[in-house]
């Protein structure tokens, strides 16, 4: 089987379980490059950031879109910040480009899904 570069685009922190999807590609002799998008990070926790780091040593990347500065990435992680462009110009390279989550949304929702 013929290894495939997976961009997996994240527009959504509910979504973080994308992350893990990238890390399952990985798994599987992928190169996975999960997108968080709009600087929208879920909470990192100590497994969130082993789950990036694994990706990275499995020669995957995490990259960050849309955050002004990249002293804004969370710290202790191996994320990548990068433009727009950027990735546009990355994504020319792709296998496969999967959109995960849903766009954000207009309504905050309730206090037990707010995290």
């Amino acid at each position: 089987m013929e290894s495939l570069k997976i961009y997996v685009l994240i527009a959504n922190r509910v979504y973080n379980d994308g992350i893990r999807s990238g890390l399952g590609l990985a798994v599987e002799n992928h190169y996975a490059y999960p997108v968080i998008m709009n600087g929208e990070f879920p909470r990192m926790s100590d497994y969130m950031a082993e789950n990036i780091a694994w990706i990275a040593d499995m020669e995957g990347e995490v990259f960050s879109c849309g955050v002004d500065a990249p002293t804004d990435l969370p710290e202790g992680t191996e994320m990548t910040n990068i433009t727009l462009e950027e990735l546009g110009e990355k994504m020319r390279e792709a296998d496969v480009i999967i959109p995960y989550g849903l766009p954000k949304q207009s309504h905050e929702p309730p206090a037990a899904c707010g995290e």
